[in-house]
């Protein structure tokens, strides 16, 4: 959420986006919370489990998150108007102190940052309360049939009622019968209804499937696209699209000081005969 402050100006302020800096002193609706609510709040949330070292379930996956996050900053600006982003891989995500948290194997978050200090207990995952806003899309990757990613009463039940905007469900081997990618669109507190949309209006960013080398495996991948329908490179992609591009402008000074130097040969034959 943008929040411009009033101002007499003609030129209008800068928005501040929201980050996660310290405990919320104020409920949804912006009503104060007493000491005593906030001291209970900050208990609970030093209580959290924010990481247990459980590893990630597999090689690949492993490699397509850090697809999907490290292109996002290597070589994506925002979704415009130096609106900020967040993108993560396997953090934990609460929306209830009382819940267990979700662990999207990928989110993105428009309009927030992250915070300075990584460490602090509150910091440690994508806290709802702290961020101001719940991810805008969120990423599972199915390695099994136990991961409950398309279950009604399971993951689909559980980012809906996080408020989670998009909930993309990629099955590289098609584990689950129903297609490599799947987008929902939330259509209710509690459920989202399948989308043929790849492309998020609000964040500026497609998904689709690409077949190509990442990190020296050939695969089909989940990758990022702009509003061009351009892919979003990787940090590696961007360096050797460069080397390219300057080797052909090498290649291309040569071949001209080639040929001037052919003419300029021609042209002092022609003088002295």
């Amino acid at each position: 959420m943008v929040v411009l402050t009033p101002t007499t100006d003609s030129n209008p302020p800068a928005p501040t986006y929201p980050m996660a800096t310290q405990l919320p002193k104020t409920n949804g609706n912006g009503h104060y919370l007493p000491q005593a609510l906030q001291d209970n709040l900050r208990d609970i949330v030093n209580n959290l489990i924010t990481e247990d070292d459980t590893p990630v379930d597999n090689l690949f996956s492993e490699k397509q998150q850090r697809l999907l996050t490290e292109s996002l900053f290597s070589s994506w600006q925002g979704p415009g108007d130096g609106r900020p982003f967040v993108a993560m891989a396997n953090v934990g995500m609460y929306y209830h102190t009382r819940s267990a948290p979700l662990v999207p194997d990928a989110l993105l978050s428009i309009d927030v940052q992250a915070p300075d200090e990584l460490w602090e207990k509150s910091h440690r995952c994508y806290m709802i309360w702290d961020y101001g806003k719940a991810p805008d899309i969120v990423i599972e990757i199915v390695s099994n049939k136990v991961g409950e990613e398309d279950d009604e009463m399971g993951k689909l039940r559980k980012y809906a009622l996080a408020n989670v905007p998009f909930y993309v469900i990629f099955d590289p081997l098609n584990t689950l019968k129903q297609g490599q990618l799947r987008v929902y669109e939330r259509s209710s507190r509690t459920g989202y209804a399948l989308t043929s949309r790849r492309y998020f209006d609000d964040v500026g960013l497609a998904l689709q499937l690409w077949d190509g080398p990442y990190e020296g495996v050939n695969a089909t991948w989940l990758r990022w696209y702009d509003r061009d329908q351009n892919l979003v490179p990787t940090g590696a992609e961007r360096a050797n699209t460069e080397t390219q591009r300057a080797n052909a402008e090498a290649n291309a000074r040569r071949l001209a000081e080639q040929r001037i130097a052919e003419l300029e040969a021609k042209l002092a034959a022609l003088s002295i005969t």
